[in-house]
């Protein structure tokens, strides 16, 4: 697993044999999206459009977006709309504004009630067409005096000061006085002429008509992230991260799974392999306990990455493949009369293999199995032993946890004589009628070291 390329079927034998450490997780993820709906209150957004008539350039409109959610407008609703315990920079990261189809700008208000949402943009959209209207009449700030407005009340400060001028000339029909008022006449004309055509020309009196298209609808529902998207969102996440953790944690494993490195680990060799007929559940320890109550209700006390059991051949290849294991220890110790087999407490299926290899040793030579905890191993001290024989399953073990066996091998006088790893099959449903007597055998070996070991 920690070679291999992460593939869709690992996926898979995730899913399949942590559905319901998985499923608790996703319980768990739920109920933390939840606890976050409850601290953050439900939020809404109202929406108000604003039609910018005549041409405008995409840059022009990214513009006036900026203008609709600039401080010089947001302020300005703020100070109209007087909510307490809202202030102006809170009410600024509650508007936002965008561009739309059709030189519409598109103003979006967040509050805690639809009431508020909608006043909200309304308000902000009636101010931002008041100060764009400003800004293209040139008034805003200290310069409003200098207005479309005031000059067109000069204007008309002027034509009344003509009127006067014309009224206080000589009214004689001399030539001077004729000419005088002719002149104050063409005067005024000259000065309305010149003011409609300034209006006319100005592009700024062509884009400052801006509208609101109507007061904003109130929202019907929450804005996201809305109380059951967290809830969504909080089981996804711990889903993701509870599979990337596992496939995490097989990346970076380095536990030895071929038999090659694990009789490297252990400093001795191979004498074979051999098959136990059962599942997965074969792996189960025994631990008791509330803790592995616990792991065994969550399905966390059996290895995932472990590989699907094979199907096994009949009841004379199991039984071939433990012959052949005999062999080799009685060729690598010809004089041994006693060896002690030495299994891990929480394997089941190397517990089952050493049971059956003692009890069909038939003396030749006699087997004596103890269990002994990977964690701290102690073995029994040597007495009639001539070595010790180690059993146990594949993947399970780390290379410190097998050193460690060794380790207490030595400090107990004996000399690991070799290794064998015994693997979990599927057995066929039609069983041989030699099968009774091996289990039986294995379950009396197993038997008799609970009450002391193999004799």
């Amino acid at each position: 697993m920690s070679d291999d390329t992460i593939r869709l079927v690992t996926v898979g034998r995730i899913l399949r044999r942590r559905r319901r450490l998985l499923a608790v997780l996703v319980v768990v993820g739920a109920l933390a999206g939840y606890g976050v709906s409850v601290l953050f209150p439900p939020r809404y957004t109202a929406s108000a459009s604003v039609l910018l008539p005549g041409q405008w350039e995409q840059r022009e409109l990214v513009t006036q977006v900026e203008i609709a959610t600039s401080s010089a407008v947001v302020d300005r609703a703020a100070d109209e709309l007087r909510w307490n315990g809202v202030g102006r920079s809170e009410l600024r990261d509650r508007v936002s504004a965008e561009t739309a189809d059709g030189n519409i700008v598109k103003i979006s208000g967040t509050a805690e009630t639809p009431e508020r949402a909608q006043r909200l943009s309304d308000e902000v959209a009636q101010q931002f067409v008041t100060y764009a209207a400003r800004i293209a009449s040139g008034t805003t700030g200290a310069d409003e005096a200098a207005g479309p407005e005031a000059l067109r009340e000069q204007v008309t400060r002027t034509n009344r000061r003509i009127t006067d001028l014309a009224n206080a000339a000589d009214p004689g029909q001399t030539v001077e006085s004729v000419q005088a008022r002719t002149e104050l006449e063409k005067l005024r004309s000259a000065l309305q002429d010149a003011m409609q055509k300034l209006e006319e020309a100005d592009p700024a009196n062509n884009r400052a008509g801006m509208v609101v298209m109507g007061p904003a609808a109130r929202p019907a529902g929450e804005a996201p992230p809305t109380r059951l998207q967290l809830i969504g969102g909080g089981a996804l996440l711990f889903f993701v991260l509870a599979v990337i953790a596992h496939l995490t944690a097989a990346r970076v494993n380095r536990r030895p799974r071929s038999e090659s490195e694990i009789a490297a680990a252990l400093g001795t060799a191979l004498l074979g392999t051999v098959d136990v007929p059962g599942d997965r559940r074969a792996h189960r320890p025994k631990a008791r306990g509330a803790r592995a109550r616990f792991r065994r209700l969550l399905g966390v006390d059996v290895r995932w990455d472990l590989p699907t059991p094979r199907s096994s051949g009949d009841e004379a290849g199991r039984r071939l493949r433990y012959r052949r294991v005999r062999a080799r220890l009685r060729e690598r110790v010809p004089t041994a009369r006693r060896l002690l087999v030495v299994v891990p407490d929480d394997d089941e299926v190397a517990r089952r293999a050493a049971g059956r290899l003692a009890a069909d040793a038939e003396d030749d030579p006699r087997l004596r199995v103890v269990e002994v905890s990977v964690a701290r191993p102690i073995v029994p001290d040597r007495d009639t032993e001539s070595g010790a024989l180690v059993v146990l399953s594949a993947g399970a073990r780390t290379a410190e946890e097998l050193a460690g066996v060794a380790e207490a091998c030595a400090d107990g006088g004996h000399e690991v004589v070799g290794v064998v790893v015994a693997g979990a099959v599927r057995a066929r449903p039609t069983a041989s009628a030699d099968e009774p007597r091996g289990d039986a055998a294995a379950g009396a070996a197993v038997h008799d070291h609970a009450t002391g070991g193999v004799a």
